[in-house]
């Protein structure tokens, strides 16, 4: 059986992170961009890291910079190591440090990929990100691993056929990170995991949907309830700063269709 997470709260209080430096990966969009939201509202300077769409995620910044924080925009291909030195280059020199690293970026059903694309960018780009920033964080700082129930789960629950390669490979991500927990641990920094069911409004949802129709709202049915791109960003936010769970695992949303009796 895995082990159930904690209870989670949607809230991150005004100020909470003022002076703080935060970077999530893939957050020109979707659950990225709403979690950088919610940290600038709190107070942090933001990075928006972006794969090819950079007038969107300059237009965020312009939004985020409306509430007094800084916002830096960087381009990077996480499945290349020169591009994501280049990345924390430009944010060393910025901001000088990082207190939070979400690593929320992911993939696998895009249409056009080679064929361990998403064991590139779910398994080795993560642990590339995540060692590329080391420099960068200090005593008391934190990672956040983003992923979900049917990955997280995949070794005991099985998962639509369409999403299985996707989800064995972000669990071979999380198992990955997972290893480098004591290392993290003896410099002070923080690791923890944020799983959650099937959100609602994703690329991957409306993906899935497009592969298996009706997938989304059977798992809904389920479920009783999905979470939103924003509901579902608000607890990624929260886990940047709420205290580690003992087994690093913060579950979100329904886990009774997951968890073995």
């Amino acid at each position: 059986m895995e082990p159930s997470g904690v209870p989670v709260s949607p809230s991150l209080p005004p100020h909470s992170l003022d002076g703080k430096k935060a970077l999530v990966t893939g957050s020109s969009r979707g659950i990225g961009a709403d979690t950088v939201r919610f940290f600038a509202h709190a107070g942090a300077d933001v990075v928006i890291n972006y794969r090819n769409k950079a007038p969107r995620a300059e237009k965020l910044a312009t939004e985020l910079r409306g509430l007094g924080v800084e916002a830096l925009v960087v381009g990077a291909d996480l499945t290349d190591e020169a591009s994501v030195q280049e990345l924390f280059a430009q944010v060393g020199s910025t901001f000088g440090s990082l207190d939070v690293l979400v690593l929320n970026a992911s993939g696998g059903m895009e249409s056009g990929m080679a064929e361990d694309y998403a064991l590139q960018l779910n398994r080795d780009a993560q642990v590339r990100v995540l060692n590329a920033a080391l420099p960068l964080l200090g005593d008391g700082s934190r990672v956040v691993f983003v992923t979900s129930h049917q990955a997280h789960f995949i070794r005991t629950t099985p998962t639509m056929p369409e999403y299985e390669p996707v989800a064995k490979s972000k669990r071979a991500g999380e198992d990955a990170l997972r290893e480098l927990i004591p290392a993290l641990e003896a410099r002070g920094i923080g690791f923890v995991v944020v799983s959650g069911d099937m959100i609602e409004g994703t690329i991957t949802a409306t993906l899935l949907e497009r592969a298996n129709p009706g997938a989304i709202s059977s798992r809904r049915e389920s479920a009783g309830k999905l979470y939103n791109v924003s509901e579902f960003a608000a607890e990624v936010a929260l886990a940047a700063v709420d205290p580690i769970p003992a087994d690093h695992t913060r579950l979100v949303g329904d886990v009774t269709s997951f968890v073995a009796e």
